[in-house]
């Protein structure tokens, strides 16, 4: 009879716990990343009472808890830095004492040091840019955000035109004309209009050109770039052919010392003229070159895959970095550690670091956050249930004291 005490203290015990681990969840509905604990109840002894050879089960161990790691859901958020998993996974994190731990949790800011930080400020791992490049096959690190930083200028290489050439256009006089212009950049940034102007030759199907800068821009007076461009019947940029070399302007001697500018002139898409002759009014569909103005960073985010992505005001949009993932086997047997954040254990496989998206790694989607694994209908079911056995097993405790009384009273 006295062993009823303990097996039914036992009972209290494992209930308490079951409660204890219910209350966690419900705490921590809310919290980013988090993944819900579910208990495991097991037996604790095998005990023969009594002189027969029967054997009783007596007493219930302390419940094992451990987490389900389910994917969340995502949700959709404004936070540029927001990064969530989809898929099996985690997020490295470098604590101030130099630990390595693991997140689910994306909701990622930028310290005063300019490095990629968790929400409770562990630096989080990848790789950034070293010199221009970004070497994903090395050692994650730290990863660097380039805040207040300048984009330096690119000098234009080439330029192009995509227009029609009036084919009904006469040549005078005075001849019919056209002129079209757009803004390179040299080396130091600074922006130059070049211009392309176009007259109708006596000879059929043929216009000659004039490209020229503003001499106000160089030291001496620019020498304009001439030639002639010839269609045949068809409307087809005949001459120059696509397998000619590219007419090229030189542009030296610039007032802000800048480097002189050898820039190409781009008159064919592979071997699709960009230049036309057809009975419609010149006119211009399209300009192209490559070069980009000094710019401003503008803002820093997380994109899909983990990019860490810098934009500046110049529109030009680079890869700065990318966030590391680690793929652990029995994601079950980590140590939470606080701060949304797990510490392998003895028993945790060796976390396997790589890309995400990759190796069986879950994606990366910015912008969003993975929300909580509890669900709070369940949470309140199993709290009723561990509450009804906690009762129960109190009933216990009560009628075993009762007999006992009894028992105690017969000697009386």
């Amino acid at each position: 009879m006295y062993t009823s005490f303990s097996t039914a203290l036992s009972g209290l015990n494992a209930d308490s716990a079951a409660i204890d681990a219910i209350g966690n969840n419900l705490a921590n509905l809310n919290t980013t990343g988090y993944k819900a604990t579910v208990v495991s109840f097991h037996d604790l002894v095998t005990q023969s009472i009594g002189g027969g050879l029967g054997q009783t089960q007596v007493g219930v161990g302390r419940p094992t808890i451990f987490r389900e790691f389910n994917q969340g859901a995502l949700q959709t958020t404004s936070g540029p830095l927001d990064a969530a998993i989809q898929g099996d996974g985690f997020f490295i994190v470098k604590t101030p004492e130099q630990a390595i731990e693991y997140t689910r949790a994306g909701n990622f800011q930028v310290s005063r040091d300019g490095f990629l930080v968790s929400a409770t400020g562990e630096k989080i791992q990848g790789w950034s840019l070293n010199n221009g490049v970004l070497d994903t096959n090395a050692l994650p690190g730290d990863i660097n955000v380039p805040v207040g930083s300048i984009s330096a200028p690119v000098a234009t290489k080439s330029l192009s035109f995509d227009m029609n050439l009036n084919a009904a256009a006469t040549a005078g006089p005075p001849p019919d004309t056209f002129s079209t212009s757009l803004q390179v950049y040299d080396s130091l940034g600074s922006q130059h209009t070049v211009t392309a102007k176009f007259t109708k030759n006596t000879a059929a199907g043929q216009w000659d050109y004039s490209i020229s800068v503003p001499d106000a821009d160089l030291k001496s007076p620019f020498t304009a770039v001439t030639g002639s461009l010839t269609f045949d019947t068809q409307g087809k940029l005949l001459t120059p052919a696509a397998t000619d070399p590219s007419p090229q302007i030189q542009i030296q001697g610039f007032v802000d010392g800048a480097a002189d500018l050898p820039v190409n002139w781009n008159l064919y898409n592979g071997a699709t003229p960009r230049i036309t002759q057809f009975s419609q009014a010149s006119a211009v569909s399209g300009v192209a070159q490559d070069g980009l103005a000094t710019a401003q960073l503008i803002r820093v985010g997380i994109g899909d895959n983990g990019q860490v992505l810098a934009q500046y005001s110049n529109g030009q949009q680079l890869t700065v970095g990318r966030v590391a993932m680690a793929l652990v086997r029995n994601p079950q047997s980590m140590i939470a550690a606080g701060n949304n954040n797990f510490l392998a254990s003895g028993t945790t496989a060796l976390p396997a670091v790589g890309l995400p998206g990759t190796g069986g790694r879950g994606a990366v989607a910015g912008g969003s956050l993975e929300s909580s694994t509890v669900d709070i209908a369940r949470e309140f079911t199993n709290l009723i249930v561990f509450q009804r056995g906690y009762q129960a097993n109190a009933k216990v405790v009560t009628t075993i004291d009762e007999i006992s009384q009894e028992t105690i009273n017969l000697k009386r």
